[in-house]
């Protein structure tokens, strides 16, 4: 026993991923809602990006930025969910090191990509509400694609030092990994190391980027409410306030939790360890169930599309 706690884990040929600990025994059972809830993911999104792209009225700024959201929530809900349930199923525990330190790296990069692509549609929505005449003008097709590459850029490059700062510390304790995934925290902590560099990139991340986020849009709903309240009726302020409710609802699902759990990883250490792995597994999911139904139920325009669908196959 000793031995193996003290054998050399650098560079290790495998992690061991045990899940959710304490709650080994209802694997099963916490199956069938995560199941569920990735076959609606995958088919809500595929849906999405089926309809945009059927449908010429729709090859908008607005909907450009939704299939890219489409996009991101289902590799990142792939690049975990798969290996998740074979745990709960299977039992099966063992992850190369190499595509532990890739799946790290697909978490954070579309995690950071999702939140980018929030900006950009907090950015359509603005110059659509206070500037309405001018929005095509404004948001052209070249543009639209600079944003794009931008996010995808930002999230490439700020999110390579977790998989190379993972790889460079010494793996001396132990290569099991308290967990579902290959998170970056998760991972570094079994580093025997002072691992402060690791801590306080992830910690920059959070705030210098999800910061910087959040401050973009913060900024962008403040002047469009500003817009909306200088509406001379009741109902055109309803109206367009309505536009930006589901945005609104997916921003509200995408930065909460992230803030809860980066925080309640580094200082919360009176919250028990199955409740923190449990919130952060159904996080991996539960953003990609939500972005379909939030938009396919609040956008009129793909909503009209959808049932045109069913009814005409019903005919």
């Amino acid at each position: 026993m000793s031995e193996s706690n003290t054998t050399d884990f650098t560079n290790p040929s495998t992690f061991i991923l045990l899940g959710i600990p304490g709650l080994e025994a209802a694997h099963v059972w916490i199956s069938i809602p995560f199941s569920a809830m990735y076959t609606t993911a995958i088919l809500g999104n595929f849906t999405i990006l089926f309809i945009v792209k059927r449908e010429p009225s729709l090859h908008g700024p607005m909907f450009y930025f939704l299939c890219m959201l489409a996009v991101t929530d289902l590799v990142m809900s792939t690049s975990t969910m798969p290996k998740m349930l074979s745990i709960f199923w299977f039992n099966s525990r063992e992850i190369s090191f190499s595509v532990c330190l890739t799946q790290m790296y697909f978490v954070h990069s579309f995690s950071t990509m999702e939140s980018g692509i929030l900006v950009a549609m907090a950015l359509d929505r603005y110059v659509a509400i206070c500037h309405p005449l001018r929005h095509s003008t404004i948001l052209t097709r070249p543009l639209v694609a600079k944003i794009g590459l931008a996010v995808v850029l930002r999230s490439v490059i700020l999110t390579l030092p977790y998989p190379f700062l993972a790889r460079g510390w010494p793996y001396c304790r132990t290569n099991i990994i308290p967990n579902t995934y290959c998170a970056h925290l998760a991972v570094v902590k079994l580093a025997c190391a002072d691992i402060s560099i690791s801590s306080y990139y992830g910690l920059f991340e959070l705030f210098s980027v999800i910061g910087v986020d959040v401050f973009s849009i913060t900024v962008s709903y403040t002047q469009i409410l500003r817009a909306i309240f200088c509406l001379p009726t009741k109902d055109a302020r309803l109206k367009t306030f309505g536009t930006c409710i589901s945005h609104l609802c997916a921003i509200f699902a995408l930065y909460l939790p992230i803030f809860f759990f980066s925080l309640t990883q580094r200082f919360g250490h009176n919250v028990p360890l199955y409740l923190h792995i449990l919130f952060t597994s159904v996080y991996q999911v539960v953003p990609p169930v939500l972005h379909p139904m939030i938009y396919g139920m609040r956008t009129k325009q793909i909503r009209g599309r959808l049932l045109q669908l069913f009814t005409h196959k019903e005919t």
